[in-house]
């Protein structure tokens, strides 16, 4: 059974930061991604990362701010996310698929893309 548990969310002043751990468990997989979803807005992606770790790359968003790295002894991903921001807050899904998607076009960028999620970790930053 395939499981993502997220953890590591929690209120946080605009300007600091906060380091978002997903836990899988179940089998491996191709790659596994960050995305998050506003109130009234839709999912959006922030990072990926191949199951090697070879290949990343982020969402115009969390270009400069956010980076996204793995840990394959504990089969588990992090996003590590500075100067946050107001408009930061949201829940924050980890996603993994099984199968390859590409950086060029919807691929990775996709949620429906993606087979396996997490409930969620809420981010909250304060003004």
């Amino acid at each position: 059974q395939v499981q993502l548990v997220e953890s590591g969310g929690g209120l946080v002043q605009a300007g600091g930061s906060l380091r978002l751990s997903c836990a899988a468990s179940g089998r491996t997989f191709y790659g596994m991604a960050w995305f998050r979803q506003a109130p009234g807005k839709e999912r959006e992606f922030a990072a990926f990362i191949t199951n090697g770790g070879g290949r990343t790359f982020s969402g115009d968003f969390a270009k400069g701010r956010f980076t996204i790295s793995r840990d394959n002894a504990k089969n588990a991903v992090y996003l590590q996310m500075n100067s946050l921001k107001p408009e930061d807050t949201a829940v924050y899904y980890c996603a993994a698929t099984v199968d390859y998607c590409s950086d060029s076009g919807s691929g990775c960028y996709n949620p429906g893309n993606y087979e396996h999620w997490g409930q969620g970790t809420q981010v909250t930053v304060s003004s």
